[in-house]
């Protein structure tokens, strides 16, 4: 039987909602400054942040369940790695992004790319028509995930945030093509 809150499981990940006793694992994530650099955030610089921040989610699920940020969680070891984030892309049209941050410690071990992966049919099954991620110009690491889940790179956009970011797209239909293109052309 699956645990509550569970929106997606693979061999080595659960995706669930994040938990207040978490919060110490939290904040070593969030504290980190390679890490909020990637996702345009200055590091958290106290405990209580990592707190508020989980019960905001919660209540932001309780709302909206399908849409969020959640906790990837290694079936190995019962620790999360990091969060998984799908969420309406701010000053769209109802577009979606797909997104990842996970502590350091994890890196380089595919967790972001088989959450990411099970995140997007998660997407795809709430009937979701396409997704969109956005990666920092220099992330290489975000967009070979972007790469490894399928996602096409379309280009460079500054459609929803103020800085220029990779744009990367997936659709639900095989052959179906993006409902726009980016700003500028890929680099090569």
């Amino acid at each position: 039987m699956s645990e509550i809150g569970v929106i997606a499981e693979t061999e080595r990940v659960v995706v669930r909602p994040w938990r207040i006793e978490e919060a110490d694992r939290y904040f070593d994530i969030r504290r980190r400054a390679v890490v909020a650099h990637w996702i345009g955030r200055d590091p958290l610089v106290e405990r209580a942040q990592a707190t508020a921040m989980i019960e905001l989610m919660l209540e932001q699920h309780a709302i909206e369940p399908r849409f969020g940020s959640w906790a990837v969680v290694e079936r190995a070891t019962g620790v999360p790695a990091g969060s998984v984030v799908l969420k309406p892309l701010p000053d769209g049209a109802g577009e979606v992004e797909i997104g990842w941050h996970l502590h350091p410690d994890t890196w380089g071990r595919g967790l972001a790319t088989e959450a990411g992966a099970a995140l997007l049919a998660y997407g795809f099954d709430l009937g979701l028509d396409e997704v969109w991620a956005l990666t920092h110009l220099d992330n290489a690491r975000s967009a070979r995930v972007c790469e490894k889940l399928g996602m096409r790179l379309l280009g460079i956009t500054q459609r929803w945030y103020h800085e220029p970011s990779l744009m990367f797209w997936a659709g639900a239909a095989e052959g179906q093509e993006p409902s726009f293109g980016p700003d500028l052309a890929a680099p090569p």
